[in-house]
């Protein structure tokens, strides 16, 4: 039942992606449905979408979250090892 939803909803974001071509979406889902995973996935490669260039606020911001999990392994390693004495 999971994986159902899983490949429902693969299938609805490679949908979106074609609004803008000329294919009608039930012949995209048709495609879709009929492609076997591995083949699915060597498709979704093909279109690969790069990486978003960060603002200098969202770098800043993903650095500072990068430090407090690592202060916050550090407390809690502590906290194990001072609970286990």
């Amino acid at each position: 039942m999971m994986r159902g939803r899983k490949k429902e909803k693969m299938m609805e974001k490679n949908l979106d992606f074609a609004v803008g071509a000329k294919v009608s979406r039930e012949e995209l889902t048709t495609v879709m449905t009929a492609l076997e995973p591995d083949q699915l996935i060597a498709a979704k490669e093909r279109h690969h979408c790069p990486r978003r260039r960060l603002t200098p606020t969202e770098m800043i911001l993903f650095w500072a979250l990068r430090i407090y999990l690592v202060f916050m392994v550090g407390v809690v390693v502590y906290q194990i090892l001072t609970g286990m004495r």
